[in-house]
């Protein structure tokens, strides 16, 4: 027993840096940046305008294979992101984390980007992170509820179990603290469907997981089905 909990500690310290995995332009990418992706970051939308009429490749990437509507998800450009996706960008393109324009949003608790990505066809269903997750899981994860409720509203798969063996409802015990932010997530998601017998890997449910944490708010919402 003593075992598998320590296996799981080192996992929740891998795993609590998920938000950080995402690797957004740092300053000096930015400065380097050209044509699309300089417009993208800076939010210029005359000049991403004049570089599409111009026929600029909507699907260059820099050296991190991030997209310019990558860069200006990142950078909570909602004008530059519709733009780009007008004239024909790939929204459920994957940079070279694995995250697309949905996940970015939901990673950042940018909700008003998130809404406007499922707007215009992003995708909640796409398998991102170097984890193989969803917007779903990490947005559970990290305790942003409203983002949680868009990715259900949106049909987001509520038990896709990513590559740790962890659905949405299981990272929401294991990852959260346990307060009333991650008590709602796993409200919402019990509410919404999400099967609450999908156990871990060791066979350890999310029940299971919360009485050995002592959350007892979670408790009371697995015991009784969020009815």
């Amino acid at each position: 027993m003593a075992g598998r909990a320590a296996v799981i500690a080192s996992i929740m310290v891998m795993i609590g840096g998920l938000a950080s995995a995402q690797t957004p332009p740092s300053p000096a990418v930015e400065a380097a940046y050209r044509g699309l992706h300089a417009a993208a970051a800076n939010g210029d939308a005359a000049m991403l305008g004049r570089l599409i009429a111009d026929g600029a490749k909507l699907e260059s990437r820099d050296s991190n294979r991030r997209t310019p509507l990558h860069v200006a998800a990142f950078k909570s450009h909602e004008t530059i992101v519709a733009m780009l996706a007008k004239a024909g960008a790939d929204m459920n393109a994957l940079d070279g984390d694995a995250y697309d324009v949905v996940t970015i949003a939901a990673v950042a608790n940018d909700t008003q980007m998130l809404r406007l990505a499922l707007s215009l066809r992003g995708n909640p269903k796409n398998i991102t992170s170097p984890y193989d997750g969803t917007a779903l899981i990490a947005a559970a994860h990290l305790g942003h509820v409203d983002v949680v409720l868009q990715l259900i509203g949106a049909g987001a798969p509520l038990d896709h179990v990513n590559n740790l063996g962890w659905t949405a409802l299981i990272e929401a015990v294991i990852l959260g603290d346990g307060g009333p932010r991650h008590t709602a997530i796993v409200a919402a998601l019990i509410d919404a469907g999400a099967d609450a017998s999908i156990a871990d890997r060791q066979g350890v449910t999310p029940l299971a997981h919360a009485r050995a944490k002592g959350y007892d708010a979670i408790i009371q919402v697995l015991e009784s089905g969020a009815k």
